[in-house]
């Protein structure tokens, strides 16, 4: 019986693993975090863009995709069930649009009392 429970968990680990990425895949995506990092420094060194209006957006929307792709491939998430992706980004959705929301709250606040110019 032991034989039996061993191969099953064997098969098991062997399933589970199939799922996971390669070595290969790790380097491919830290090549392209590296890359995001090297457009946000470089982003940083161009006054020009510094003081336009798309250097926020475009430093946050370069953020957002480095969060996503961590996510994804180094905590695992993209191999995981279904429903702990759900539970996941709901979670950072009600968590995102609350901060989001209090930031205009009190934004306007902030100014008022003079902490923000």
């Amino acid at each position: 019986m032991a034989q039996h429970t061993d191969h099953a968990a064997g098969h098991h680990d062997a399933a589970h693993h199939a799922h996971h990425p390669t070595a290969k895949t790790y380097i491919i995506v830290g090549g392209f975090l590296t890359l995001i990092t090297i457009l946000e420094v470089w982003a940083y060194y161009i006054p020009s863009f510094v003081a336009s209006k798309a250097f926020v957006p475009s430093l946050l929307i370069m953020s957002a995709v480095k969060f996503a792709t961590v996510v994804m491939f180094y905590m695992h998430l993209k191999y995981d069930h279904k429903i702990f992706r759900a539970l996941f980004t709901g979670s950072f959705l009600v968590a995102a649009t609350t901060l989001i929301g209090l930031l205009f709250l009190f934004g306007k606040l902030a100014i008022r009392l003079g902490l923000l110019t």
